[in-house]
C-alpha cells in the first residue's frame, strides 16, 4: 500500500512539472501583448505650472513683461505645456485682472462712513476685457454656494459685491483663469488644466467648459487634491460616471501622479475612461532648486525609461536668497536640465522619445483567446506552489494539489484580483526556492556519503553525522571539475528561478498594475519567504531527520560568537527590507552607485543581484568540498529571488526588467568567477604556509 502511494506521488510529481512548464509556455503569449501595448506610447510632455509662474513673477518689477519673457524662454526650452489650476479671486489678484478690498477698505477709499454690520468682499475689474471674461464665472460659482453677487463701481470701474468676508470668498474656487489659458494657447503652449474635488459638482457647467477647452487642444486634465473631480457628489449625482462620458466625447484623458497616495476615484474614472491615462512625475520646487541640471536630466531618463512615466510636471517658487540680497527662483536650473546636448530632451530623443502631448497606453480589452491560457497559467501556478509545499511536507504531494486547487476556487469566487495576486505571489516564492533547493540536491548527490568530520564528533554508531556545529569537508573532486560543475548548477538554479517570471507576468497582465492603479500585494514578502525557506531546508532538510536536526539545534550552547552573528544577520535583514517594495529607503552612497550602473550600462542592473550573484557561485564551488558552505546558499537566495522581483515592478517595460536580469547574471557570474580565483589563490597561499606555522607553533612549546 505505501509502496502504490509512493509511486503515485512520484507520477503526480511529474505531472505537476509538466503542469508547470505548460503554465509557463502558456504564459508567453500574453507577455508578447504586453510587450507590444509597450510600445505604443512614446510621447513625453513637460509641463510647468503656470501659477508657479505668476507667484514668481510677483516678486519682480515689471510683473507681466516678466511672464512674457519667461514663455519665450520656456518655449525655446522644450517646456511643451501649461497647467492651469481652478483659480480663485486672490490668484486673480496677483494676476493683475482685479483688486480685492473688503468694507473697511472700501471706506477708506470712497472716503465714507463703514456700513454698519457688513464685512462684505468688494472687487474691481482692471478693465472691459477683463470684466466680460470674468465677471460671468465668478457670479456662477457663488451662486453656486448660494451667495449673493451684486454690482459695484469705483471711478468708472466695474467691480461686484459678494456678501461675504474677503477670508471666505478667497477660499472659493473657480475654473481657471480664462484670460491666462487664452494667452498661453495663443504663445503656443497646449494646456493642461488641474480640477478639484472642492467645489459641488456641476454637470453643466462641466461639460460647457470641457467643450471650450476641447477647442483649445486640450488633451488631458490633472486632479489636484485628494479626490477626482465628483467623487464627493458621486453617492448623489453619479457624477464620476458623468464625468467620464463627458471626458470620452471631447477624447480627453486624465493623469495618474507617482509617489503620491492614489487619489479618491481615480480607479472608477480610469476605467470608465477605458484607461486613457497618463503617468505623471512631479519635479519638486525644492528639488528644482537644489538638484543639478544633469542629476535632474538623469531622474527624468530614468523615469520614462524605467517606469513608464510619459508627463513631468516642473514647480518652483520664489526663494528669499540671504547671500545674493534678492528673491530667486530656479526657473534657469530647469531650462538647464532640458535644453543642450546633455539636456533631458536630447536625451530621451535619443532613445526614441519625442516631445509633445503624452498619450495613453493603446489599451483593448484582453481577446477571447487569453482567456483559456491564462487559465493554464493559473493552474501551471497551482501546481509550482503543490511542488514548493511537498518539498518541506514530502509524501503528501496528491492531497496538497487538491487543497490548493479547492483553496485557489474559493479565493477566485472571493476575489479574482486577490487570486491573480495569490497565485503570482505563491509561483514568485516557489520558483526561487525550489531552485535554491535543487542546487542544494545537486550538491549532496556529488558529496554527501564521501564525507569525513574535521574536528567534529562522529555519530554514536561510529559513521560520520551531520552534528550541528561540525565542520566537514568532502574530498575527491578536483578544483577544475567544481568550476564547471558551478557554472552547470549556477545557470540551472537561475533557469528553474526565471520560470517564475511568466506567471508574475501572465497573471497580472493588467493595466491597472501597469499604471500603477493596483498594485501587486506581499512585496514585502516576496523578498523574505524564499529566504526563509532556504535556511530552514539548509538547517533541517539537509542531514539527519527534521527533528533530529530541531533536537541538535536546541541543544546548541550559544556563545558570544553566535549573538554577535546573530545581531550583524539581523540588522542586515532589516537594512535589505527597508530597501525593498515601493516605500523603500536608499542611501545616498546607494543613489551614486546605482547612477554610475545606469551610466555605464545604459539600463542599471539590481545591486542585490550583484552582491548575491557573486557569494552564490562562491558558494557552489566551495560547497561541493566544504560542508560549512552550504549557508551561502541562504544568502544565494537574494539574488534569486530578485530574478522573479524585478518583473514584479509591472510599470517597467518588458525589455528593461529582461535586460537588468540578464546583466545581473553575467555580471554576477563574473564577479563571482573573480572570487573563486581569489578564493584558490588564498587557499594555495594557506597549504602553503600553515605546516610552516603550526612547527614554528610546536617549536615555541617545546623550547626549540
Amino acid at each position: 500500500m505505501r509502496q502504490n502511494w509512493q509511486q503515485w506521488n512520484r507520477r503526480v510529481h511529474l505531472l505537476l512539472w509538466v503542469l508547470t512548464i505548460v503554465g509557463v509556455i502558456a504564459a508567453l503569449p500574453i507577455g508578447v501583448t504586453r510587450w507590444q501595448m509597450e510600445k505604443t506610447s512614446n510621447q513625453v510632455e513637460f509641463v510647468f505650472d503656470y501659477r508657479d509662474l505668476v507667484q514668481i513673477a510677483s516678486y519682480q518689477a515689471h510683473p507681466q513683461l516678466y511672464i512674457k519673457e519667461q514663455l519665450v524662454k520656456m518655449k525655446d526650452a522644450g517646456v511643451h505645456s501649461m497647467a492651469v489650476v481652478e483659480s480663485s479671486l486672490q490668484d486673480l489678484s496677483w494676476a493683475g485682472r482685479l483688486t480685492l478690498y473688503n468694507s473697511q477698505d472700501v471706506s477708506v477709499l470712497t472716503d465714507k462712513p463703514k456700513p454698519a454690520n457688513e464685512n462684505y468682499t468688494y472687487l474691481l475689474f482692471a478693465g472691459k476685457d477683463e470684466e466680460a471674461a470674468l465677471r460671468p464665472m465668478i457670479e456662477a460659482t457663488f451662486k453656486n454656494w448660494e451667495i449673493e453677487v451684486s454690482p459695484w463701481s469705483y471711478k468708472e470701474k466695474s467691480g461686484l459685491v459678494i456678501q461675504t468676508p474677503v477670508q471666505n470668498a478667497v477660499l472659493k474656487t473657480m475654473s481657471p483663469d480664462p484670460i491666462a489659458v487664452q494667452t498661453l494657447h495663443d504663445a503656443g503652449f497646449a494646456i493642461v488644466p488641474r480640477f478639484s474635488d472642492r467645489t459641488p459638482y456641476n454637470q453643466e457647467a462641466i461639460d460647457k467648459l470641457l467643450t471650450d477647452y476641447k477647442k483649445l487642444g486640450v488633451s488631458r486634465i490633472i486632479f489636484e487634491g485628494d479626490a477626482v473631480k465628483g467623487y464627493g457628489d458621486n453617492p448623489e449625482k453619479k457624477s464620476i460616471a458623468s464625468f467620464a462620458e463627458i471626458l470620452n466625447r471631447n477624447g480627453m484623458g486624465i493623469t495618474t501622479i507617482e509617489n503620491s497616495k492614489p487619489q479618491k476615484g481615480m480607479n472608477s474614472l480610469a476605467y470608465l475612461t477605458h484607461y486613457n491615462v497618463a503617468r505623471l512625475y512631479s519635479l519638486s520646487d525644492s528639488d528644482a532648486a537644489t538638484m543639478k541640471p544633469d542629476a535632474i536630466v538623469d531622474r527624468f531618463q530614468l523615469a520614462v525609461k524605467d517606469r513608464s512615466i510619459r508627463m513631468f510636471y516642473l514647480n518652483s517658487a520664489p526663494t528669499s536668497s540671504v547671500s545674493k540680497s534678492s528673491i530667486t527662483n530656479s526657473l534657469q536650473n530647469l531650462y538647464d536640465s532640458l535644453q543642450g546636448d546633455n539636456g533631458a530632451i536630447a536625451k530621451l530623443d535619443k532613445l526614441g522619445f519625442t516631445t509633445g502631448d503624452a498619450k495613453a497606453f493603446d489599451y483593448q480589452s484582453p481577446p477571447s483567446w487569453q482567456k483559456p491560457l491564462k487559465a493554464l497559467v493559473a493552474l501551471g501556478a497551482i501546481a509550482f506552489i503543490s511542488l514548493l509545499v511537498s518539498a518541506f511536507v514530502p509524501g503528501y504531494l496528491v492531497p496538497i494539489f487538491l487543497l490548493a486547487c479547492i483553496g485557489s476556487a474559493g479565493l477566485y469566487v472571493l476575489s479574482k484580483s486577490m487570486f491573480e495576486q495569490g497565485l503570482a505571489l505563491g509561483a514568485a516564492i516557489s520558483a526561487p526556492t525550489l531552485a535554491i533547493i535543487w542546487a542544494l540536491g545537486r550538491v549532496r548527490a556529488h558529496t554527501v556519503g564521501n564525507r569525513r568530520p574535521i574536528g567534529g564528533a562522529v555519530d554514536a554508531g561510529g559513521s560520520p553525522g551531520l552534528t550541528v556545529g561540525m565542520r566537514m569537508i568532502f574530498p575527491g573532486i578536483s578544483a577544475g571539475r567544481r568550476f564547471t560543475m558551478a557554472i552547470a548548477i549556477f545557470a540551472t538554479t537561475s533557469l528553474i528561478s526565471i520560470a517564475g517570471i511568466p506567471f508574475v507576468v501572465g497573471l497580472l497582465n493588467n493595466m491597472t498594475y501597469k499604471l500603477v492603479l493596483e498594485q501587486f500585494r506581499g512585496v514585502s514578502l516576496l523578498h523574505l519567504a524564499p529566504i526563509a525557506l532556504a535556511a530552514i531546508y539548509v538547517f533541517l532538510y539537509t542531514g539527519d531527520s527534521v527533528l533530529a536536526n530541531i533536537r541538535k539545534l536546541l541543544k546548541m550552547q550559544i556563545t558570544v560568537l553566535w549573538v554577535v552573528i546573530a545581531v550583524v544577520v539581523g540588522v542586515a535583514g532589516l537594512y535589505y527590507l527597508s530597501r525593498t517594495g515601493n516605500a523603500g529607503k536608499t542611501s545616498s552612497l546607494d543613489l551614486m552607485f546605482r547612477s554610475m550602473l545606469e551610466n555605464t550600462f545604459g539600463v542599471r542592473p539590481r545591486t542585490k543581484e550583484l552582491l548575491s550573484h557573486p557569494l552564490f557561485f562562491l558558494g557552489l564551488f566551495l560547497a561541493l568540498r566544504y560542508r560549512a558552505a552550504w549557508v551561502l546558499f541562504i544568502v544565494g537566495a537574494i539574488g534569486q529571488l530578485s530574478l522573479v522581483d524585478t518583473f514584479a515592478h509591472i510599470h517597467t517595460p518588458l525589455p528593461i526588467s529582461i535586460i537588468r536580469v540578464m546583466l545581473g547574471l553575467v555580471i554576477g557570474a563574473l564577479l563571482g568567477v573573480i572570487l573563486v580565483g581569489i578564493w584558490q589563490v588564498l587557499e594555495g597561499v594557506w597549504k602553503r604556509w600553515s605546516p610552516r606555522f603550526a612547527q614554528a607553533k610546536q617549536n615555541s612549546k617545546s623550547g626549540v
